[in-house]
C-alpha cells in the first residue's frame, strides 16, 4: 500500500537537495570568512597597509616613481566588449 500526502517522497528528495545546496554554500562562506580574517590580519600590520595602498591605489613614497606596465592581453579592446 502506498499513500501520497504532503510528506511524499518527492518533497523529501527536494528538501534533501536543498539541504545539500545549503551545506555547499555554508562551506563556501566558511572559506571566504577564513580568507577575510587573513586579509584583516595582514592589514593590521603597518607593512600590510603600505603594501595594500601601493598595490590597490598606486600610492608611493616621496622619493619614488611608479611605472604601471600593462600587457597587451590584459587591455580591453573593442572586440572584447
Amino acid at each position: 500500500m502506498v499513500f501520497f500526502d504532503t510528506n511524499s517522497l518527492i518533497i523529501h528528495s527536494q528538501y534533501n537537495s536543498e539541504i545539500d545546496d545549503l551545506e555547499t554554500e555554508k562551506e563556501y562562506y566558511k572559506k571566504e570568512i577564513q580568507k577575510d580574517k587573513k586579509a584583516i590580519e595582514e592589514l593590521s600590520r603597518e607593512e600590510g597597509i603600505e603594501t595594500f595602498a601601493r598595490e590597490q591605489y598606486y600610492m608611493k613614497r616621496d622619493n619614488e616613481d611608479i611605472y604601471i606596465i600593462e600587457y597587451q592581453d590584459s587591455l580591453k579592446t573593442k572586440e572584447d566588449e
